[in-house]
């Protein structure tokens, strides 16, 4: 086969492909945990990238028609409902490991995902940003739509001969039309490093209030307590003098590492939901797993509700990727009518979508027991659920 040939059946094997998977149809695992129903099927992939974001189509200049600019990831969302469709800023991962923004729209949050017709064009602040990822989308009550993501740099201190070493700062974008993103200054802290930044989406006392991850290194959050909050005047120059620990880290539980801030906070008749990562050591390396916890609507830095373990961990092949055991949500959409759709990713590789509802997600919060932190208060709250439900059985 000629080159001309093999381009043209490349060609039309690589459209067809493409075009039976954003078409395929997704469907609810059932019967689940009754907390929340996976899809049987990832909702974006590397697949889903459309093919003129990475072939060459001018024959002349790719006659055996390659694949040029090749995609290796989808994950890491932010999400949000605009203009009546659910949209994703996704990070997208070539090849060359870098990351970056792309939307992608659905009509129903779950099926016929389709990219806009061309990846965010980021602006640079004057320290340029080596890789950019995981942005929180937050509408603001200020009208404005804002984008906080990790801005990656290499660290300047670092020995000399060392390529790896780096430094996370918060880059913030803002928008109202989703299409032209304005690039404001990275936020401000005493911490020398910050990750998993996200804006609340109403002001608290007459400012713009913002869960922080204070952090040491670029990996280890060292004296970084775990979720915090502060407050700023103005986010065209977001500056955070004090911040307040929220949510700690704590010793042998799903956060003994770290934990952060994921999806926006959601208002709820009982508080703000909110849904959060939590990080444990493991022989096998770090395991990430989402988690929720639920803040007083009146003062959000006050938890409410802290149901003990795991919200969502990686199962079977979700298990499986470029990061193995991760399982990391940055972006959940609330509908009008109560469902709630979160999307999270598993192992650095894929994104997927898990349905549920504002009522469940409150049962869920309000009526399963903290966390005991002991062997022994796991085993009395096991016991406590076992013995009532041994005397309703018993009484059916």
């Amino acid at each position: 086969m000629n080159a001309h040939e093999t381009y043209a059946t490349r060609q039309d094997a690589v459209e067809r492909e493409y075009e039976a998977l954003v078409n395929r149809w997704n469907e609810p695992v059932l019967p689940g945990n009754g907390i929340f129903e996976r899809y049987r099927w990832p909702v974006l992939t590397a697949g889903h990238v459309p093919p003129a974001w990475r072939y060459d189509y001018n024959p002349a200049t790719n006659p055996w028609f390659m694949e040029r600019l090749g995609i290796n990831a989808v994950f890491n969302a932010g999400a949000i409902k605009f203009g009546g469709t659910y949209r994703l800023i996704c990070r997208v991962e070539g090849w060359d490991r870098k990351s970056f923004f792309a939307v992608a729209q659905s009509p129903d949050g779950i099926q016929g995902w389709h990219f806009d017709p061309e990846p965010i064009l980021l602006d640079e602040t004057s320290n340029s940003d080596v890789n950019v990822y995981d942005m929180r989308l937050t509408a603001h009550e200020d009208g404005w739509i804002y984008g906080i993501f990790c801005s990656e740099r290499k660290d300047p201190d670092a020995p000399r001969g060392d390529t790896s070493s780096a430094t996370a700062a918060a880059g913030i974008v803002r928008t109202k039309d989703m299409k032209r993103w304005e690039r404001l200054p990275d936020l401000d802290t005493a911490s020398p490093q910050q990750r998993n930044v996200v804006l609340h989406p109403e002001f608290y006392k007459g400012r713009y209030l913002l869960y922080t991850r204070p952090q040491d290194g670029f990996i280890d959050t060292g004296s970084g307590g775990g979720i915090c909050w502060g407050l700023a005047e103005d986010m065209t120059r977001a500056k955070v003098v004090e911040e307040k620990l929220l949510d700690p880290k704590e010793y042998h539980t799903i956060k003994e590492v770290k934990n952060g801030a994921g999806a926006v906070p959601i208002r709820t008749p009982k508080g703000w939901l909110h849904i959060a990562h939590g990080v444990r050591n493991t022989a096998d390396g770090l395991r990430y797993v989402v988690y929720a916890l639920v803040c007083d609507l009146e003062e959000p830095g006050k938890v409410i509700a802290r149901p003990g373990g795991y919200l969502i961990a990686p199962e079977g092949e979700e298990r499986t990727g470029d990061v193995s055991n991760v399982c990391f949500c940055n972006g959940a959409i609330a509908d009008e009518d109560g469902r709630l759709l979160i999307y999270y990713a598993s192992s650095d590789t894929r994104l997927h979508v898990a349905e549920t509802s504002i009522e469940r997600m409150l049962d869920y919060c309000f009526n399963t027991p903290e966390d005991g932190l002991r062997s022994r208060a796991s085993v009395e709250a096991r016991l406590a659920l076992i013995r009532a439900n041994a005397s309703y059985i018993a009484r059916s």
